[in-house]
């Protein structure tokens, strides 16, 4: 027999084997999980402690560095800084100066504007604003649009977190990267910016856009010509106004039902008078209900004592001069200062009461159907009669100006309804043909001359298509179809062309 090997070890049993991959297994768990709660701590530690968008604490032992990411930023800045005026509304209202709203309306201001934002939004952070117990006063640039059902996950996903009171949902932002990518955001911005650039990234122009962007009628008018075709189909899909006067309801009345403490100043935004015209044009509904609801929502908030309206919509010193405004409807800073003056003076002229209220909604109808434009964006009124109805003006879709005479201009179809004429189109040649009684007008499109009656005739300006319509000089067309063309020019920004027809 062969002598045992004694290097040879015993055999260990299954059941010994299994409880050692037990114990092992549990030791790695409990590694795990010890490291894991030790990694999470450091980063609930971290947030607590450097606190990016100021959600618990504001800044103190650094230079606070601010997002502009304005859905994750306000809630900190109403939770944690010191103010009893809070800012409200749309990008319409970014370009307000703290400082100067503090001087105008009294009290120490602070801008929780959202761009794009929708009334429920804004209900939002007013709503942590209020739960502080420091607003005493609200100044609110209510948007039409904002009335409307709100998209809160359109740009990108709505950290409602922020926005409510329960602390147990706080792990989103604990473990959330967006608060770091906006702090080194800010920083490599706050490195590498202008003395001036530093200056914006100040509470002070926070979200203000004014100084990064640039102003004129040339780029309005890029915006309008591209609106007349990209809009057309913007009023298919409409909502309808109950659901608007639904949302009003319970996202701005409520908050000013729920807080008589405190003074809300709503104003309506005013856009270039442009931008109401194409709404007029191309989305008829939208532009009957917002003017519906000017009314409505008057009727709503007047038994409130601690509400004021203001209207700036029919300023046309301001709305009519295209050199404010970046594009159709975002104005420059030196307008929301003048909304602040005006608002702070109580100035009756933009004050909506019982009596005026249909005042602003006839005036504003009655310059979107006045207002014609230059190519170069210089905007004037021109209102078009019929005798014998000198009271009427007659109401086109379009109006534009044209040549170095600014001839008017307005839709072929609607240009011949107006002067009794028939009108033929032949879509091979784009040659219209117009017709009334022994009167006949042959007109093509960019040709400088017509032909009136058998004869060829220069053009003031030769004819258009224009978003998908053919514009035609309306006095030019007028006179060779026998009616007779009164122009007067009471002032630079007037015209008026009256029409009677010959004897």
């Amino acid at each position: 027999m062969k002598a045992q090997d004694s290097t040879l070890k015993p055999k260990t049993s299954p059941r010994r084997r299994a409880a050692s991959n037990k114990q092992a297994s549990k030791q790695m768990i409990t590694g795990f999980t010890a490291g894991a709660i030790l990694f999470a701590s450091l980063a609930i530690l971290t947030m607590f402690v450097v606190d990016p968008l100021q959600f618990y604490h504001k800044a103190t032992w650094y230079k606070p560095v601010f997002s502009n990411e304005q859905r994750y930023q306000n809630p900190g800045l109403a939770k944690n800084y010191d103010y009893d005026t809070i800012i409200l509304g749309s990008s319409m209202t970014e370009n307000f100066i703290p400082s100067v709203v503090n001087k105008d309306l009294g009290g120490k201001s602070i801008k929780l504007s959202i761009r794009g934002s929708y009334a429920e939004e804004q209900n939002d952070i007013a709503k942590v604003a209020f739960r502080t117990g420091k607003v005493k006063q609200v100044l609110w640039g209510i948007d039409y649009f904002a009335l409307k059902p709100a998209n809160l996950d359109a740009q990108g996903p709505y950290p409602h977190y922020l926005y409510d009171e329960n602390r147990w949902n706080d792990y989103k932002y604990w473990f959330n990267v967006t608060p770091y990518q906006e702090l080194a955001k800010g920083l490599f911005k706050r490195f590498t910016a202008t003395e001036n650039g530093k200056r914006m990234m100040e509470l002070e122009y926070l979200y203000n856009w004014n100084y990064y962007v640039l102003y004129g009628k040339k780029y309005v008018m890029n915006f309008y010509k591209k609106a007349l075709t990209n809009e057309i189909r913007t009023g298919m899909n409409e909502e309808p106004l109950e659901v608007v006067q639904e949302n009003f309801t319970k996202y701005v009345e409520s908050l000013i039902k729920e807080h008589p403490e405190a003074e809300f100043k709503i104003y309506y935004p005013p856009y270039s008078i442009l931008r109401q015209a194409v709404w007029r044009d191309l989305n008829v509904q939208r532009y009957e209900q917002q003017l519906t609801m000017k009314q409505w929502m008057f009727d709503r908030l007047k038994q409130y004592p601690n509400v004021k309206i203001y209207d700036f919509q029919s300023e046309d010193e301001w709305t009519f001069n295209l050199d404010l405004f970046k594009d159709l409807s975002h104005h420059n800073m030196n307008v929301n200062t003048w909304i602040s003056n005006a608002i702070g003076r109580n100035d009756a002229k933009y004050l909506v009461t019982e009596d005026t209220v249909q005042q602003f909604i006839d005036r504003l109808r009655s310059q979107v159907e006045d207002v014609a434009a230059t190519e170069e964006g210089d905007l004037l009124r021109v209102q078009v009669r019929k005798a014998p109805d000198l009271e009427q003006t007659m109401t086109f879709t379009q109006k534009d100006l044209r040549g170095p005479d600014q001839t008017l201009f307005i839709p072929s179809k609607e240009a011949a309804a107006a002067l009794e004429a028939e009108l033929v189109w032949d879509q091979a040649t784009k040659t219209m043909t117009v017709t009334r009684g022994d009167h006949k007008i042959a007109m093509t499109v960019d040709a400088p001359e017509a032909t009136v009656n058998g004869q060829k005739v220069a053009l003031p300006h030769p004819v258009e298509l224009m978003g998908g319509k053919t514009i035609v000089p309306f006095a030019f067309m007028a006179e060779a179809l026998g009616w007779e063309v009164t122009i007067d020019t009471p002032n630079e920004m007037t015209r008026n062309i009256t029409i009677k027809s010959a004897p």
